[in-house]
């Protein structure tokens, strides 16, 4: 029983990644990026089950909206994959719940080098330029993200919902 809650609570979070993306397709996707579905990424600092969730999210958002197909399922999905699990590993070591959030930011923006490589091999823009810019992007959605997702863990107890 508890698999099947597991499942259904992911395939949720599966849906609402790819709802924001599809919604705000405009601002989250290019060298100057705004996805607001990356505040997402937060609910594994609460609960590392969510990653599979997270990630089926990135991946089936970026094959039907993203316009670099298929880099993107490649640097796209593997770029929250290697963050969401250092995030998780990394959390085992941090008590405080905004610690680990701001590490998960932190971890985020530097890996957002993945996505500026993409975008360099697409477009042939210069690497550093684009992975600051991606950077300050996911930067901001994760630091307003993290309030945001630690106001609706007072209201949904994400530790325990899995």
């Amino acid at each position: 029983m508890k698999t099947i809650r597991m499942l259904a609570i992911n395939a949720i979070l599966a849906a609402l990644y790819i709802v924001l993306t599809f919604f705000l397709q405009p601002i989250s996707f290019s060298a100057i990026q705004f996805r607001i579905a990356e505040m997402l990424n937060h609910l594994v600092v609460f609960n590392k089950k969510y990653f599979w969730g997270i990630i089926c999210g990135v991946f089936i958002g970026n094959l039907f909206f993203s316009p670099l197909l298929p880099y993107d399922l490649i640097f796209g999905t593997g770029q929250s994959v290697l963050a969401l699990l250092i995030t998780i590993i990394v959390s085992k070591y941090v008590a405080n719940i905004w610690v680990r959030m701001l590490v998960n930011t932190a971890i985020f923006t530097v890996t957002m080098c993945f996505i500026a490589w993409e975008l360099a091999i697409v477009f042939h823009w210069p690497f550093l330029w684009t992975w600051l810019t991606v950077a300050i992007g996911e930067c901001a959605v994760m630091l307003i993200g993290a309030p945001i997702m630690y106001a609706i863990s007072r209201r949904i107890p994400f530790e325990k919902l899995i």
